[in-house]
């Protein structure tokens, strides 16, 4: 008994260590090419140019970073993607919110039926075109508004969100209804502050979509004012490699160019990953009571 035992302790000590092992080798595999990255971003023109920078910074070079810090472009763009994350995010988790909550109610008059609608939406679409009509008959084209009502609510959040309501015991919404409490009061004082942790997921969702997203932006604004941080970091990315370019941002030589694309990409990087840490505790908890119904 003590043998067989032992056996399956030393079994699972060995699934302890191949399970170590596996995420070492993902979080290498993630962490790697943003050092690459980096070091390229920090690097002199010599050593670009001859392929020798790898995961180490060689003869430290700050001109880059300081070319994309001192133009007025890359800044503007950098603080209107931070305001438009920042109202995406807290609008969206808004109508994430009163989306899922209704839904959890069982004498729901039609309840079944929205339930198939919104789940229908997961898996068919309009298409680009249509869209785009659709903007263009809303008036919202060349509208910043574009870039934040038509990606206000995702329906794989608002399960996920409907999901954690559901494992929210009943019994506390009862005792505020028989002591008088209206819908939106129980949402206010029971739902919202035990939510915590799917709340602090969905911002990240939210939050990395929309910093990240630059497609919205191509299709729909015309106003360079208007251009999110990707889509302006998409454009310099893809004409980069013309002398014109180069030259405008003052980096005519080819190592030097090579440093400007690695330290745009840190650039705009960087802050979406500053915010996790603070979300981290959150993650993991919320993302695991949201998907399953307890």
């Amino acid at each position: 008994m003590d043998e067989s035992r032992a056996i399956r302790s030393g079994r699972t000590q060995i699934g302890d260590w191949v399970f170590v092992f596996i995420c070492v080798i993902i979080s290498l595999i993630c962490l790697i090419p943003m050092l690459n990255l980096l070091a390229r971003s920090l690097s002199g023109t010599d050593y670009l140019i001859k392929h020798e920078v790898y995961l180490w910074p060689k003869g430290l070079n700050f001109d880059a970073y300081s070319t994309v810090l001192s133009d007025v472009k890359y800044i503007h763009a950098f603080l209107w993607t931070v305001l438009l994350t920042v109202i995406c995010t807290i609008f969206s988790l808004f109508m994430t919110t009163i989306c899922a909550y209704p839904l959890i109610f069982e004498n729901l008059k039609g309840r079944g039926f929205f339930n198939i609608v919104i789940t229908i939406t997961m898996f068919f679409s309009a298409g680009t075109i249509p869209n785009y009509l659709l903007m263009q008959r809303l008036n919202l084209l060349d509208n910043p508004l574009v870039l934040i009502l038509p990606y206000c609510l995702s329906v794989y959040n608002m399960i996920i969100m409907r999901s954690f309501f559901y494992g929210i015991p009943d019994s506390l919404r009862e005792s505020a209804e028989i002591d008088g409490a209206s819908y939106f009061k129980i949402l206010w004082s029971i739902y919202i502050p035990l939510s915590k942790p799917v709340l602090a997921t969905l911002a990240l969702f939210y939050a990395v979509g929309r910093w990240n997203g630059y497609s919205d932006a191509l299709m729909y604004m015309k106003d360079k004012n208007y251009y999110p941080l990707q889509l302006l970091l998409y454009n310099i990315l893809n004409n980069i490699n013309s002398v014109e370019v180069a030259t405008q941002e003052g980096f005519s030589a080819p190592g030097l160019k090579d440093s400007l694309k690695s330290a745009i990409v840190m650039f705009s990087t960087i802050p979406i990953l500053c915010i996790y840490p603070f979300l981290q505790k959150y993650f993991i908890h919320g993302v695991t009571l949201g998907a399953v119904k307890e």
